[in-house]
């Protein structure tokens, strides 16, 4: 597995495991937010389409499937924006903003693995 798979991969394994504490044991994962517990589907539903978007992440690092690899690196570094607008809009609390950190860490360390791999082709 490439090093751009394997970043890829990584991040996989993290949506799955936050997917699963989503779908599992929603009011503790959002206690780590900060975030109110509640009773509302929306919460398990997020779950969800983490564990999907994890099946995705790890089957296109399997297959090194780089292309995948190239479109989630603007994706997941935008989180961080998103997450620090929530914050400063008032909409979350300001934890969130550790769980966009780790999106910006894996892209980085995806581009850079992809960036690398290039440079060793050329």
């Amino acid at each position: 597995m490439s090093s751009s798979a394997r970043s890829v991969f990584v991040f996989g394994i993290y949506l799955l495991l936050i997917g699963l504490g989503f779908l599992i044991v929603p009011n503790t994962m959002l206690g780590l937010f900060g975030i109110p517990a509640t009773s509302e589907p929306w919460i398990r539903v997020v779950g969800m389409l983490l564990l999907l978007l994890a099946f995705y992440y790890t089957q296109a690092a399997r297959v090194e499937l780089t292309d995948f690899f190239r479109w989630t690196v603007p994706a997941r570094a935008s989180v961080i924006v998103f997450f620090a607008a929530f914050v400063l809009l008032g909409y979350a609390p300001a934890a969130l903003i550790m769980f966009g950190v780790v999106d910006l860490l894996g892209a980085i360390w995806t581009w850079l693995s992809l960036r690398s791999s290039k440079t060793a082709e050329a």
